[in-house]
């Protein structure tokens, strides 16, 4: 009898003993799973996370706060102004031309090469107006006096005549105009002046494509365009 109360004392003791020990080493590993979950893990992501919206956010409002400001003045050379001048000077004298080639041309593609210049060089004008007064620069009414001597020329001219003269003066003046283009859009520090110049680029190499489409332009003509544009 005394035998079976110890075997029964003896077994809750060793019951109550292992709940102690289970419960003491269970706060152990969940106290570490939360550190290196959370602690580290957790709190490290939300930190970068933050960090980097906020950089981004001070780097958008500088972005802004730099737009809004207020900014200087960008510089109007002397070339830039010439430019202007001759972009103007070029529409007085080539749209009158290109309607010339509507009514005095026997060539089929000297009349769409005309077309091209006047519609080429109505866009250019209007724009070469709207840049200039932005820009402070004087722009001229009237071609100049070589310019209106080539349209008297035209005028007097008629049917194959025509068409040779108005495709090699045309051409002459293009190719000599663009090299100019280029070297004011390459070193221009105006923003409208680079797009005036991007958009006289475009116009100019369609206006000499349709120009040597015709088939009419001389060799002579080329060689006076190369030694224009060679450098001295």
């Amino acid at each position: 009898m005394i035998v079976a109360v110890c075997a029964v004392i003896a077994t809750v003791l060793f019951i109550t003993r292992g709940g102690d020990e289970e419960a003491s080493a269970s706060p152990t590993p969940a106290g570490a799973a939360a550190q290196n979950g959370y602690g580290q893990s957790g709190t490290a992501g939300y930190g970068q996370s933050s960090g980097a919206a906020h950089g981004a956010d001070a780097q958008n409002e500088a972005a802004e706060d730099a737009q809004s400001g207020p900014t200087e003045p960008q510089p109007v050379t002397e070339v830039d102004k010439t430019f202007l001048v001759k972009v103007r000077q070029a529409g007085l004298w080539e749209i009158p031309a290109g309607r010339l080639a509507q009514t005095n041309a026997s060539s089929e593609a000297v009349k769409r090469a005309g077309l091209h210049l006047m519609d080429g060089h109505s866009k250019l004008d209007q724009l070469v107006r709207e840049d200039a007064k932005i820009l402070g620069v004087a722009i001229p009414d009237e071609a100049t006096a070589e310019q209106q001597g080539w349209v008297k020329q035209m005028e007097n001219a008629r049917g194959a005549e025509f068409d040779r003269l108005f495709a090699n003066l045309l051409r002459a003046s293009h190719g000599k105009i663009f090299a100019t283009i280029g070297e004011v859009r390459a070193a221009t520090q105006n923003d409208l002046i680079r797009r005036h110049a991007r958009q006289a680029n475009q116009t100019v190499l369609d206006h000499l494509e349709v120009l040597e489409d015709t088939g009419l332009v001389d060799s002579a003509t080329f060689a006076d365009v190369e030694k224009s544009v060679t450098p001295k």
